[in-house]
């Protein structure tokens, strides 16, 4: 299975659906964060490009659906930024190591724990 249908089966959305109208991007609160634009991902992962899962843009995602809420066509781009997250993480590497972590809140390291950890 190519990275579009992964990606495709695992959020349910039809990347092809997207004309890159740029309006993801441009209502995006953390787009400065950003290594790739919300449009450039889908582009990427429709030309099959790996390089998009190394990428920061699915980590720094907020899942505001500012994105999807501009969308003409309704592509639900929160949704493929957890389908990359859920690859990357699915490859089962560790980047952060929880015993290091000190004087933090405990929701914090909860959160952490979730989101980075395979």
């Amino acid at each position: 299975m190519n990275l579009l249908e992964k990606v495709e089966e695992l959020s349910g959305q039809n990347l092809y659906a997207c004309y890159q109208c740029g309006r993801c991007s441009a209502g995006c609160p953390m787009v400065e964060q950003m290594d790739l634009l919300p449009n450039q991902v889908i582009l990427l992962v429709i030309r099959g490009d790996q390089s998009v899962v190394e990428a920061k843009t699915p980590w720094i995602c907020a899942e505001c659906y500012q994105c999807f809420t501009r969308c003409p066509k309704e592509v639900d781009i929160a949704k493929i930024m957890e389908a990359l997250r859920l690859i990357k993480l699915r490859k089962n590497i560790d980047y952060i190591k929880l015993g290091e972590l000190k004087n933090l809140p405990q929701i914090a390291l909860v959160a952490g724990a979730r989101k980075y950890t395979g």
